[in-house]
């Protein structure tokens, strides 16, 4: 005996146009908002410099070493390091690509000793061209 009638259920349909279309639109929102500009891990105050030229393209993006007021100093890929570890890295990269460069920025405040310790590093490292950042008077 069966009192009440059972109701077929239908399966829910999934639309998939309609998630396609708002996962385009998430897609464009992200390549919009998000930026790929290079950024220092560390906040300097690049010395002005009267002869400071505008950046030029190079087909071999050089690799950086920031220069800092506070402890620890040196910093190379956004990681703190020190002056014997600097070398050995920059030797490294050496050996990766004999015809890599060197740039420095350093902050207006930092050693001087810090300085002479990176150029010696890439002396050793036989790094062959060496260039430090700086800013136009004026200049942001």
């Amino acid at each position: 005996m069966q009192f009440t009638a059972r109701k077929r259920r239908t399966p829910p349909a999934v639309i998939i146009v309609s998630l396609i279309d708002v996962l385009m639109v998430v897609l464009i929102f992200l390549m919009v908002t998000t930026t790929f500009r290079q950024q220092p891990a560390v906040k300097l105050t690049l010395p002005e410099s009267k002869q400071a030229k505008e950046g030029v393209s190079e087909k071999i993006p050089p690799l950086f070493v920031d220069i800092v007021k506070a402890a620890p100093h040196l910093h190379f890929g956004g990681k703190p390091v020190t002056a014997e570890k600097l070398q050995e890295e920059l030797a490294a990269k050496v050996r990766e690509n004999p015809n890599v460069t060197l740039a420095i920025r350093s902050d207006t405040e930092a050693p001087v000793g810090q300085l002479v310790k990176v150029m010696d590093a890439a002396k050793v490292a036989k790094i062959k061209a060496v260039t430090a950042y700086t800013k136009q008077p004026g200049q942001k």
